[in-house]
């Protein structure tokens, strides 16, 4: 299938035969005969101004000035130094306006010629947006192709080549995994440091966050050769386990968020949900929180489910969740909750079922906060 493809690919660019380098000088010399008539008639005018004019010009205008100097050079030869440089622009004034009708003697204005090169250009544009690559490159396509037609012509990719450079490729890869791995377990420290400092601010001051990074070439896979493994401890004594066996709910969601506030620095997720977040917490800790939960809002949209005011008055939008049942089916609502009603809310939560003044004043306390 491969070498039919290959000769199908080849069959036009055989026919077109493109040279490396040849874009860019049929592209400058359609530019050229494209602009012929302009670069004509400038160069002529030029031509006019420097040499050729026949009322003026700047080859009869100098000329009269090293007259005019050579007498003044006659009477004070100081001036002589500027009568070498009049013979020195003499010279350059020559050679521009030789130079000039030169060109001008060449310049070929041939639309024959041109259309050519039009016809050209267009091909090569063609084939080389037909092989998704600039026009440039399609002279380097057009050889990598033969080179490959050759190969399969010569059976080049026999079961032994093919596995030398299988070999070869996954050698490559490991080091690159290798490279990776090392990079990896640099900034795991420093992420691991971090996480389990923002645990101490979350009413876990024994916890210890780490990140085990494990090399296994067997594990090669386009995200690398490593084994990651987050691991936690969360009481003193306790020794370093896999997360999931060792948090409970609270400290999980906990444990999630100080993972997500530390991240949101360096990358962006869409929406984040957190349940129990607040269990076996309550004052200083709650608010702090609270805190954090409305800072990752800022870049992040973040859902909340808590029973404590400390959080909920943080939030920049509350939903008042409740259960209905008639015996035979539970439905859960979603209520949106007014700045009214969500004063009432927290007021109920700082107080219980019985809303105070002294819980209405520390709840506009918390949204003013």
């Amino acid at each position: 299938a491969r070498a039919e493809l290959l000769q199908y690919q080849l069959k036009e660019l055989n026919d077109f035969n493109p040279q490396a380098g040849e874009f860019e000088q049929i592209d400058e010399e359609y530019k050229r005969l494209a602009n012929s008539g302009q670069l004509l008639t400038t160069s002529q005018n030029a031509l006019a101004l420097l040499a050729d004019g026949e009322d003026v010009n700047l080859q009869s205008q100098l000329y009269s000035a090293k007259q005019l100097v050579s007498e003044l050079v006659g009477m004070d030869s100081k001036l002589s130094g500027i009568l070498d440089m009049l013979e020195e622009a003499t010279i350059q004034l020559t050679e521009a306006s030789d130079e000039l009708r030169h060109y001008c003697e060449r310049l070929d204005l041939d639309p024959n010629r041109l259309f050519e090169l039009e016809q050209r250009i267009a091909k090569q544009i063609s084939l080389a947006r037909k092989h998704h690559v600039s026009p440039e490159a399609l002279p380097q396509l057009y050889q990598s192709l033969l080179e490959e037609q050759q190969q399969l012509d010569d059976q080049a990719d026999s079961l032994e080549t093919l596995t030398l450079a299988v070999n070869k490729h996954h050698q490559q890869a490991l080091e690159t995994a290798q490279a990776l791995h090392q990079q990896r377990q640099f900034y795991a420290q420093e992420l691991g440091q971090l996480i389990t400092e923002s645990m101490h601010l979350l009413s876990m001051p024994h916890g210890l966050f780490t990140i085990d990074v494990k090399f296994d070439e067997h594990h090669l896979s386009n995200d690398g050769a490593d084994r990651v493994e987050f691991k936690v401890t969360t009481n003193p004594g306790q020794p370093l386990q896999p997360i999931a066996k060792v948090a409970s709910g609270g400290e999980l969601s906990r444990i999630a968020l100080a993972i997500q506030v530390i991240t949101a620095r360096k990358m962006e997720t869409p929406a984040l949900i957190f349940d129990e977040v607040d269990v076996g917490i309550s004052g200083p800790t709650a608010a702090v929180v609270g805190k954090l939960l409305r800072q990752l809002g800022e870049s992040t949209q973040v859902m909340c489910v808590t029973h404590l005011p400390q959080v909920a008055g943080c939030g920049h939008q509350h939903f008042f969740v409740s259960k209905e049942t008639d015996g035979a089916m539970t439905e859960t609502h979603m209520q949106p909750l007014d700045k009214r009603a969500r004063l009432q809310e927290l007021a109920r939560l700082l107080g219980g079922s019985e809303v105070t003044r002294n819980t209405l004043a520390n709840a506009k306390e918390l949204l003013a906060a």
